[in-house]
């Protein structure tokens, strides 16, 4: 190989691997403003609500260096089969990661409300989701991390778990305001709380589809293992 060609190779999985970079990075960042806004509604901390509101900007600024580059490297590069399914992805996925920052600040200016008033006790319910939800989240960004196809099924099939908790909560809020109109102002912002929490959870299963399409070029949902569960919850 020619040193001009080994340039080329060389400065071409360097903007790959960027992009991996830039995506881990931006994905620490949301694991930490999802888990920060959780434990500021939990712990009632104002300025633990209001550092997750500060670091938006930093998620917004970290998309678009990541937007940039895989521009940069669909433009200049060419990218075919997988290395174009990877490039493609790093899009999606900071757009997904981008959207869990908005929600997990929406989580937080929900938690400065909330310390306003009386303790409502539904709230350790609220928690408990958040605290499913940063799982998944942990789970599906070291799947990307390790090209882990498996642990990314694995967290697709675990959405229903979240959908179900949110569901139940929704149901004893509603119960809640019902039996007592003082607390209607609180339930909702706990609704809206656990609302942001069940939408993390779907774009934590997006990000998975991202890596099962990245690694075998089809849709998840076609794996034998997912149609099968799918199969099972519509019949």
């Amino acid at each position: 190989m020619s040193k001009l060609a080994e340039h080329i190779v060389s400065g071409y999985d360097e903007d790959l691997d960027s992009l991996t970079t830039n995506l881990s990075k931006m994905g620490s960042l949301a694991e930490n403003m999802v888990d920060d806004a959780i434990r500021s509604v939990k712990k009632r901390d104002d300025d633990l609500a209001q550092s997750v509101i500060q670091r938006d900007t930093d998620m917004n600024n970290l998309q678009t260096i990541i937007d940039d580059d895989a521009m940069r490297v669909l433009a200049l590069r060419h990218p075919m089969a997988t290395d174009l399914r990877r490039t493609i992805g790093a899009i999606r996925i900071a757009n997904d990661l981008e959207r869990i920052g908005d929600l997990a600040e929406g989580i937080a200016r929900r938690a400065i409300s909330l310390n306003e008033i009386e303790r409502i006790e539904l709230a350790k319910g609220v928690t408990r989701m958040g605290k499913l939800v940063k799982i998944q989240l942990s789970r599906t960004l070291d799947a990307y991390l390790r090209n882990d196809v498996d642990g990314a099924i694995k967290v697709w099939l675990g959405d229903e778990d979240i959908d179900e908790m949110y569901n139940s909560i929704f149901r004893e809020l509603l119960t809640y305001m019902m039996s007592d109109p003082r607390t209607i102002s609180g339930c909702a912002s706990l609704l809206f709380v656990a609302k942001n929490l069940e939408r993390i959870g779907d774009h934590t299963t997006n990000i998975s589809e991202v890596i099962y399409f990245t690694a075998n070029g089809s849709p998840l949902i076609q794996d034998t293992r997912v149609a099968h569960v799918r199969d099972q919850r519509t019949g």
